[in-house]
């Protein structure tokens, strides 16, 4: 995993040194806040682009639970990190991705248990909808 964050942390460098050598071409120098606002703006113009069609294509087929699992389980890597980069700053603890990965994997094992337990609810219920009697002059095919 250690391995996995220094790839991507030299990929970042990279592609950092890559979105500065803007500024080697002779044009227009830009400062630093301007390309976090460029860079920033592109990419994330980029993940709407991606990911709004998949969540409205999740949205029709009524998959409402799928898209709050992404949502949150984003947060939650946001805020683990954020705990360990805060520990770091404050000196109260030590960052280690065995912490961050605990946390998540804690978030993932509850939810799946949650979803166990949603999916048993929403069976038994279905089932005690289906053997109840359509009511009178009705019929459920209607």
């Amino acid at each position: 995993m250690i391995d996995l964050m220094y790839r991507l942390i030299y990929w970042v460098y990279d592609i950092d040194l890559k979105i500065l050598s803007i500024n080697d071409s002779g044009g227009y120098y830009f400062n630093d806040k301007q390309l976090h606002f460029i860079v920033m703006g592109i990419v994330g113009m980029a993940m709407i682009l991606i990911i709004y069609p998949i969540f409205k294509l999740l949205a029709k087929h009524n998959m409402t639970m799928v898209i709050t699992f992404i949502y949150v389980f984003t947060m939650m890597i946001v805020l683990t990190f954020s705990i360990e980069i805060g520990q770091w700053l404050a000196g109260t603890g030590r960052v280690e991705m065995a912490d961050v990965t605990s946390g998540l994997a804690g978030f993932l094992i509850m939810f799946f248990i949650f979803a166990v337990l949603r999916g048993l609810v929403r069976g038994i219920a279905q089932m005690v909808r289906k053997n109840q009697p359509a009511p009178e002059g009705k019929h459920w095919e209607e």
